[in-house]
């Protein structure tokens, strides 16, 4: 097939700080979005069992090796853990602390607003929700560790309207049963935080793209996780519904955001198609744009959400594709975008063919 070629793969900007932020906003919002997607439609329960299985899987792929990059690694375990959480939660910009008491017992403290649950979104989370994230992440460290004494005690959450969710990482005198490795004990607080005596990370001289670039990861990696663990848990065909239903959503509410951390977005079929070009660049995928045939054609060559991913069921492009019909609808709902090539297919890359029904 004939291709003029509008833009190629070699003209990728090495940062794109606002294609960043955007991408950043998207993700993040798309995790919380979903959250409340499940909660909402699948039940309380459900959600909980994909949250489990998303910080789990988190936590098996991220902590140790997070432990070394931090230097870490030598500490006694329950400092080390909550450092660990303190140090790498400030790499992603989510508010957090942190309180040495001993070296068997270390706190950890996110204040209020919890980055993961944006805005108003907090209040439609349930406690089990919550927890299932300790559950998933915080219970299992000293299994990791194979520290069958170390567990972590929760003292507050704050979907249960506490000032943040705390608590501390323990090293016990006896070895934990599994139901013991996380605890709670609401009657506690966390002593008050001291900047000036906390750790901290190297100083960094890194230029704001850089930066924002690590607060885009951070968000990405989540929907890493949580996309293909929502068709896990829910079966392909109620988690295509489910999570792409939730994409569709955010897509469409983060459309006006993005577009003026991009500076704008021009009109039609073509705006929204340079547009998507530089969100695939952004969220560090190698793309291009194309007029074929009369129409716009955007191909992606990699895809970088999910390129840690094996043998993923198609249900999850499925899903995380409504972001994009979303937020072309939000730009203008005369325009039609089609998926006219799949990798997952076997074909050499994915692609977008984008038009417009305008009468």
């Amino acid at each position: 097939m004939a291709a003029d070629e509008i833009q190629g793969g070699a003209a990728r900007p090495e940062a794109d700080g606002p294609a960043f932020a955007a991408v950043e906003l998207l993700y993040h919002s798309y995790l919380t979005g979903l959250i409340l997607m499940l909660v909402s439609r699948a039940g309380a329960a459900r959600a909980a069992d994909v949250v489990f299985r998303t910080f789990r899987r988190q936590q098996l792929a991220r902590f140790l090796p997070g432990l070394h990059k931090l230097g870490l690694a030598g500490l006694p375990h329950a400092v080390a853990c909550a450092q660990y959480h303190y140090l790498s939660n400030q790499v992603g910009g989510v508010k957090v602390e942190y309180v040495y008491e001993s070296d068997r017992k270390a706190w950890v403290r996110y204040p209020p607003p919890r980055w993961i649950w944006s805005g108003t979104a907090v209040c439609g989370i349930p406690s089990d929700v919550s927890r299932a994230m300790l559950r998933g992440w915080h219970a299992n460290n000293g299994v990791v560790l194979n520290n069958p004494r170390l567990g972590f005690v929760c003292t507050g959450q704050t979907v249960d309207g506490q000032p943040g969710l705390e608590g501390y990482y323990k090293e016990w005198d006896h070895e934990l049963a599994p139901e013991e490795r996380l605890q709670f004990s609401p009657g506690e607080r966390c002593p008050p935080f001291d900047a000036a005596t906390a750790p901290r990370l190297p100083a960094l001289s890194w230029p704001p793209e850089r930066l924002q670039k690590v607060l885009r990861n951070y968000a990405m990696e989540y929907i890493t996780s949580i996309v293909p663990e929502t068709v896990a848990a829910l079966g392909p065909d109620e988690g295509r519904h489910l999570a792409g239903a939730a994409a569709r959503l955010v897509g469409m509410h983060c459309l006006d955001a993005m577009a003026e951390m991009l500076g704008g977005i021009a009109p039609g079929p073509a705006g929204f198609a340079a547009a998507l070009v530089r969100l695939a660049r952004g969220q560090g995928d190698d793309a291009g744009l194309a007029l074929e045939d009369g129409y716009l054609v955007v191909r992606q060559t990699t895809w970088r959400l999910m390129e840690e991913r094996v043998a993923l069921a198609p249900a999850v492009f499925d899903a995380w594709n409504e972001l994009w019909m979303g937020a072309a609808l939000a730009h203008d709902r005369f325009i039609t975008i089609d998926v006219v090539e799949r990798r997952d297919r076997g074909e050499p890359c994915w692609a977008w063919r984008i038009g417009s029904a305008r009468p």
